[in-house]
């Protein structure tokens, strides 16, 4: 079975900015640091294993005191 690099390409073209965006609205809630945890989340959803993995524990993070 062959795989293209087009295809590789569109996959990673979706994947990195699903992943992204989730961990951005994620980290917006549970960490300090929203556009580090969401670059990280996009490097790590080119490797959909390890994406799931990383907002799986980022959802599962207590969020954060906010102050008003």
């Amino acid at each position: 079975m062959n795989i293209s690099a087009t295809f590789l390409g569109y996959f990673a073209l979706v994947l990195f900015p699903l992943f992204a965006a989730i961990s951005y609205y994620l980290g917006k809630r549970k960490t300090s640091t929203p556009i580090v945890v969401a670059i990280i989340g996009g490097l790590l959803g080119i490797i959909p294993l390890f994406g799931l993995i990383f907002i799986a524990v980022l959802a599962l993070k207590q969020d954060i005191e906010t102050t008003a």
